[in-house]
């Protein structure tokens, strides 16, 4: 079947007309006339059976169903025009895979472990995104997604890959400048998004915390990692984040892990994993197998 879709001059000229707010500066951008603007743009309203613009005398302004639109709009041509200049650097016979994943589990666990994957798939390139929020991989333009699991991948292909469970650790300098170790006598740090985890902790390992709530506040894992690495206080977070810390002597942990704070990350994918060896299949298998040399598991859940 035909997709109902506008021509490529109509919505570069709409785009161009929307983010300038004028016809003769997107007509100047596109070498093209003012005229050839407003013909494109009325093809576009006519195909769409809407009005984008209201005209005021020589001015334009974009009315809300335009102005929601054009955001749509530009960010599927530039996603059009970032995926075609990445694919006309290429090497031929080449390929290449976009990721969406948590930026901290990027930039701790996933990225140290790429070259493994670059030496045995060298003509695979792999691009990462940061998604902190679920969203809906179809037509996202990822290709997969490592995240937790989330109503949002119905329908996918989801795979466990680790645990993640919290662990307090801090700088061995910290408890001898403190000269202590008994962690309520202790500055803690917090995440934002989780700010009952030093009370939630507490209860499950009957140690005691006068004021769980106090302490400085961070945004992302990779924060409170720095912070703790910085002598700053006691940080809650995933042990898969810190072990080279740990065993290096970076951080130590004389407190014990709380199983009750732990979440599971997951690799979603949008079909099922096959032995084809595609590089989207090739990547999983290569992630799947890298979680599990790490202490994790992989296990299908999703039978849709």
């Amino acid at each position: 079947m035909r997709r109902k879709i506008p021509s490529n001059s109509a919505l570069m000229a709409f785009e161009a007309a929307a983010r300038h707010g004028s016809f003769s500066r997107a007509a100047s951008e596109l070498s093209l006339t003012e005229g050839a603007i407003s013909r494109q743009i009325a093809r576009l309203e006519s195909f769409l059976e809407t009005t984008l613009f209201e005209r005021v005398g020589n001015r334009v302004r974009l009315l809300p169903n335009g102005e929601r639109y054009a955001a749509q709009v530009r960010e599927i041509l530039d996603r059009l025009e970032r995926d075609s200049q990445l694919l006309m650097r290429q090497p031929s016979g080449s390929a290449s895979l976009d990721i969406a994943t948590l930026p901290t589990f990027a930039t701790r666990w996933l990225i140290p472990r790429l070259r493994g994957f670059e030496e045995r798939h060298p003509n695979i390139t792999i691009h990462l995104a940061e998604r902190m929020d679920p969203f809906v991989l179809t037509g996202s333009g990822f290709d997969a997604a490592i995240h937790f699991d989330h109503p949002a991948w119905a329908g996918m292909r989801i795979h466990h890959l680790l645990n993640e469970v919290l662990i307090p650790v801090c700088h061995p300098a910290l408890l001898e400048r403190k000269k202590t170790n008994i962690l309520d006598d202790l500055p803690r740090l917090h995440r934002w998004q989780n700010p009952d985890a030093w009370h939630q902790y507490a209860q499950d390992t009957g140690l005691t915390l006068t004021n769980p709530a106090i302490g400085a506040r961070y945004d992302l894992h990779i924060m409170l990692i720095e912070a703790a690495l910085s002598e700053l206080g006691v940080a809650l977070v995933p042990r898969l984040y810190v072990e080279r810390d740990l065993l290096d002597g970076r951080l130590i942990a004389p407190w014990p892990a709380s199983n009750v704070l732990s979440k599971t990350f997951c690799l979603i994918l949008p079909e099922p994993l096959r032995l084809s060896r595609t590089p989207i299949q090739n990547f999983a298998h290569w992630l799947i197998q890298e979680a599990k040399s790490a202490g994790g598991h992989s296990v299908n859940i999703s039978q849709t």
